[in-house]
C-alpha cells in the first residue's frame, strides 16, 4: 500500500497540536496518570487503534506498561514482551508495514494474528533509554506513515522529558517522606530516652517502654520476657494491649524453647506470620481468631549482652518494612541499656544501706558500747568498795549516772540523725527552730537560731526542705563529731537569694582529708543545695570550728532530686 504524505500545512498543524497537548505532560507528576496520557496523545496522532506505553525500571525490566485503545470494543493485540523487546532494544525507532509479511523476526511472530502494521518509538533522555512508544493498526488500515513516525518521536521526546520529571518528582516526595518518618522515629527516641532516664524503677521502665511502642506501631499485644539469674531461663515479666489474650502458652522458656528463646540465644530479631506450625508453643489459632496476623521478637540488649526480648503482636498483614524493624532494633537496644542502668542503680542503692549500716556498726561499737562497756567497769568497781570505802563508792556511782546520761545523749543523736523530717505544716523558721529545740535537748549543746520572721513566704517548697535537712545533716555532724559547745544558725535574704549560715566552736577538722563518700553528710548537703540551684561552701580547720554557708535562688529553676 502507498505511504500517502502529509502536506507541509498539515504536518505543522499536527506538530503544533502535538506541542500543545504535550505541554500538558510536566504538568503530570503521577507517573501512571502521566503514561495513560501520553498513550491516549499517541493514539490520537498517529490514529492508531491501539496503543501501549513501557517505562524499564533501574533492573532494566519493565516497571510500568500502560496500554489505550480507540474503542472499548476493540480487541487489543497481544502485548508480548518479545515483541516489545524488539522496539526497546532498537535505538532507532521500528516501523512495519505488515508485521508477518515484512519480517521474520520471533519477537514480531508472536504477536497477534490480525496485527497487520506497527510503529516502535524509543523514549530516550540524552543516552538513556526510559521506555517505548508501542502503536498498531491505523484506523484508516494504512500504514504508519514517516509523518507518524516524527510526530510520535516529538512526541517521545516531550515524554522523556515529562518522565524524567515525574521520577524526580516522585523520588524528592519519597525522600521527604523517609525524612518526616525518619524524623518522627527519632521524636520517638529521645522522648521515649527522656523519660526512661528518669525512671529508676524496673516495672515503671518496662510498662512505660511497652506502652510507648505499642501506641507509635499500633500494637494489639504486647510483652516482655528477662533472663533469671541462670541465664538460661526467661520468664515474662509484663504483657499489655486491648486483648486479654497471651502470645505463647507458658510464662517461662529455655533459650531453646520458642521463637522467644530462639531470639534470646541468637541476638536477632525474629518475624513470623500467622499460622506458624514451627512453634509448639505460640496460640496459633486463638491469635487468629483475634485478628493477629503478625508476631515480631526484638532481644533487649545492652553491651552486646542480651537481657530479654521484647515480643508484639500485630493485625496488619502487611510485612513490617526494614525502618520499622530498624526503629525496633534501636528500641529494644535503648530498653536493654536503660535495664542494665536501673539495675545498676539498684545495686548502688544497697551497696549504700550496707555502707550505712557498716557506718553506723562501727560509729556503735567504737563509741555507745565502749562507753556502756565503761559504765559496766565503773560500777564493777564501786560494788568492790561497798564496804570498805562508801565514799568513793557513792562517787563511782554518780560516775557511773553521768556516763549513762552522756550515753542516752549519744543514742539520742544517732536517732535524731536516721529519723527523717519534714517541715509538715510549718514555715521555714519554725521548722528550723523545732530542729533547735530538739538538738539543744539531746545534746546538752547550746544552740541559737536568728533570721528574719517574714519574707520567706514566697520561698518554694523544695527549697525549704532543701535548707531544712542541711540544717539537720548539719547539726547531726556537730553533735556526733565536733564535740562543740555553742551552735549559731543565721538565715538571711538578698533581692534573689536565701542564704544559711551554721556555725560551731568545735574542734574542727582538715578539708582536704575528708572524703566525700557515698551517705557521708557533708556529700548530702552538697547535692541538697545543688539540686535547688544553689551551692554549699565549709570552712573549717582542726581546732578552730567549722562554718557552713549555703545558699539558693528564691525562684524554683532546677527539679530537686529527692533524698529526704
Amino acid at each position: 500500500m502507498a505511504e500517502s504524505a502529509l502536506s507541509v500545512e498539515q504536518l505543522e498543524d499536527r506538530l503544533a497540536a502535538l506541542h500543545k497537548a504535550s505541554l500538558e505532560l510536566v504538568q503530570d507528576i503521577t507517573i501512571d496518570s502521566l503514561l495513560q496520557r501520553i498513550a491516549r496523545i499517541a493514539l490520537d496522532q498517529a490514529g492508531a487503534t491501539f496503543a501501549a506505553i513501557g517505562v524499564r525500571g533501574d533492573d532494566g525490566g519493565f516497571s510500568r506498561f500502560i496500554t489505550a485503545q480507540l474503542s472499548e470494543d476493540d480487541v487489543s493485540p497481544s502485548s508480548s514482551l518479545a515483541l516489545f523487546d524488539v522496539v526497546a532494544n532498537s535505538s532507532r525507532p521500528v516501523r512495519v508495514d505488515y508485521v508477518h509479511k515484512d519480517t521474520h523476526q520471533p519477537g514480531f511472530l508472536d504477536g497477534d494474528p490480525n496485527m497487520k502494521s506497527l510503529l516502535g518509538v524509543p523514549i530516550r533522555l540524552a543516552d538513556r533509554q526510559l521506555g517505548q512508544i508501542y502503536l498498531t493498526d491505523k484506523v484508516n488500515g494504512e500504514a504508519f506513515t514517516a509523518d507518524d513516525e516524527r510526530v510520535i518521536e516529538t512526541l517521545a521526546a516531550y515524554a522523556a522529558v515529562a518522565i524524567s520529571n515525574a521520577r524526580s518528582y516522585n523520588d524528592l516526595r519519597e525522600r521527604d517522606r523517609t525524612l518526616t518518618r525518619r524524623n518522627q522515629d527519632l521524636a520517638l527516641l529521645n522522648n521515649l530516652a527522656s523519660t526512661l532516664a528518669s525512671i529508676t524503677e524496673l516495672d515503671e521502665l518496662l510498662n512505660t517502654a511497652l506502652s510507648r511502642v505499642m501506641n507509635y506501631f499500633n500494637v494489639e499485644i504486647g510483652e516482655i520476657f528477662l533472663h533469671e539469674e541462670d541465664q538460661n531461663t526467661l520468664y515474662k515479666v509484663i504483657n499489655q494491649g486491648k486483648l486479654n489474650q497471651a502470645l505463647w502458652i507458658k510464662d517461662r522458656f529455655t533459650l531453646d524453647e520458642a521463637l522467644i528463646g530462639e531470639t534470646a540465644r541468637t541476638g536477632q530479631p525474629a518475624i513470623i506470620h500467622l499460622p506458624y506450625e514451627n512453634d509448639a508453643y505460640l496460640q496459633n489459632q486463638a491469635l487468629l481468631d483475634v485478628n493477629i496476623h503478625q508476631i515480631a521478637c526484638f532481644p533487649l540488649t545492652s553491651r552486646s549482652e542480651v537481657l530479654g526480648v521484647v515480643s508484639i503482636a500485630l493485625t496488619q498483614d502487611k510485612p513490617i518494612d526494614v525502618m520499622d524493624q530498624q526503629l525496633l532494633t534501636s528500641i529494644a537496644s535503648w530498653v536493654g541499656t536503660t535495664i542494665e542502668n536501673v539495675r545498676l542503680n539498684i545495686q548502688g542503692r544497697r551497696l549504700a544501706v550496707l555502707e550505712e549500716r557498716e557506718r553506723i556498726g562501727m560509729d556503735l561499737h567504737d563509741g555507745i558500747i565502749q562507753s556502756i562497756y565503761a559504765v559496766g567497769l565503773t560500777l564493777e568497781h564501786a560494788r568492790l568498795l561497798l564496804g570498805e570505802e562508801p565514799d568513793q563508792t557513792r562517787n563511782r556511782i554518780q560516775q557511773s549516772i553521768e556516763d549513762l546520761n552522756s550515753t542516752i545523749r549519744d543514742l539520742r543523736a544517732f536517732i535524731m540523725d536516721m529519723r527523717p523530717r519534714q517541715l509538715h505544716d510549718e514555715d521555714l523558721m519554725d521548722g528550723l527552730q523545732r530542729l533547735v529545740n530538739e538538738f539543744q535537748a539531746n545534746s546538752l549543746v547550746e544552740a541559737k537560731l536568728s533570721g528574719p520572721t517574714e519574707g520567706l513566704e514566697n520561698l518554694p517548697d523544695p527549697h525549704a526542705i532543701a535548707l531544712f535537712h542541711i540544717c539537720q545533716e548539719a547539726l547531726a555532724n556537730v553533735a556526733k563529731h565536733a564535740r562543740a559547745k555553742k551552735v549559731e544558725i543565721l538565715v538571711w535574704t538578698t533581692p534573689n537569694r536565701v542564704l544559711m549560715e551554721v556555725q560551731d566552736d568545735g574542734r574542727g577538722f582538715d578539708l582536704k582529708k575528708v572524703q566525700l563518700a557515698l551517705g557521708h553528710g557533708i556529700s548530702n548537703m552538697q547535692t541538697r543545695a545543688r539540686n535547688v540551684g544553689g551551692d554549699l561552701e565549709i570552712t573549717t580547720e582542726p581546732g578552730e570550728g567549722t562554718t557552713i554557708l549555703v545558699w539558693m535562688p528564691f525562684k524554683q529553676d532546677v527539679e530537686q532530686d529527692s533524698l529526704e
